[in-house]
């Protein structure tokens, strides 16, 4: 056997692996998990319903902007639509039964789609603050709703693919994914640092102007309002940050068992509470958006008001 096959039967041991044994944890814990996901699955379904329907209405973000965060905000939903009852399904399903396998089977395609498009679309955001303090007046004549809305096609198509191909070749699925993650969270980590520094080099030369010229700078220096872009650019840090919060626990368990390769309860455990916490992440997502974003904020006021007079 090659080294290349040795490595293929072991990658497809660690998703078999976690097919059908939920029987590794107590009922009682499969429970706790259930009850926490169910009230959080409506709560991501309708929070991001709503974040999606308020972003339909005019405001001052950028179209591509909200392009951006109206894809981050659809695959939140999908995630409380979709990636949850499965999950609750997997969780309450008898041991090695047809209902169990293939719950996992469409929990670990579709997971891998819609986290994939959240991370893809994280590092995107993080890229287009960058180039909008970088390209000043020239930024919206780069970013473009077209070449956006290209970019955003290309994520699904890229995950929809990787996520066809984990059924044929799963070292290769796997591989794509960790390279995947590696990289974005490289770009995202660069990216606010350039942010930060160059923000920093513009707060230098706004403390040795005068106030008619320190106006005059923040309007056109970069060709954008530096106050309204530090709030936007502080909305997209807390939304990577929570992110990193949720995904990196489950990336160092999965990185613990393929480690040491042995599956214990206590690791099983492990995997299904930090999959959970990167679930939790879909209903944190809105309420972020709501808190930091004032013009998201100003659009869901007005779409309840909406709602609340045509009942």
């Amino acid at each position: 056997m090659t080294k290349l096959e040795r490595k293929q039967t072991f990658t497809r041991e660690m998703v078999n692996l976690t097919i059908c044994l939920s029987a590794l944890i107590e009922t009682q814990e499969q429970l706790v998990l259930s009850a926490l996901n169910i009230p959080l699955s409506i709560t991501a379904f309708l929070a991001n319903l709503l974040i999606i329907v308020a972003l339909q209405k005019p405001s001052s973000l950028h179209p591509p902007s909200k392009l951006l965060l109206g894809c981050l905000a659809s695959t939140d939903l999908c995630v409380g639509l979709i990636i949850q009852p499965l999950f609750v399904t997997y969780l309450m399903s008898s041991e090695n039964s047809k209902l169990c396998y293939y719950a996992q089977l469409f929990l670990s395609t579709t997971s891998a789609i819609f986290c994939g498009v959240s991370v893809v679309t994280l590092t995107a955001i993080s890229v287009d603050r960058l180039l909008a303090v970088m390209l000043g007046l020239r930024y919206r004549q780069v970013v473009t709703l077209r070449r956006v809305w290209v970019l955003v096609v290309s994520f699904w198509f890229y995950h929809v693919s990787i996520s066809a191909i984990s059924f044929f070749n799963d070292f290769i699925f796997v591989t794509f994914t960790c390279i995947e993650g590696i990289l974005c969270i490289i770009i995202t980590t660069c990216c606010y640092f350039k942010i930060y520094l160059t923000l920093r080099s513009h707060q230098a030369q706004v403390q040795v102007q005068d106030r008619v010229h320190q106006r005059q700078l923040n309007a056109g220096w970069f060709g954008i309002n530096i106050t309204r872009y530090k709030k936007t650019v502080s909305s997209a840090l807390w939304v990577q940050t929570v992110f990193l919060v949720s995904y990196v626990p489950f990336g160092f368990a999965v990185a613990v068992l393929v480690i040491t390769r042995l599956l214990t309860p206590g690791l099983y455990l492990a995997l299904d509470v930090t999959f959970s916490l990167i679930l939790l992440n879909a209903s944190l997502n809105p309420f972020l958006y709501c808190w930091k974003m004032r013009e998201v904020r100003q659009a869901v006021k007005e779409t309840i008001r909406g709602f609340r007079c045509s009942s």
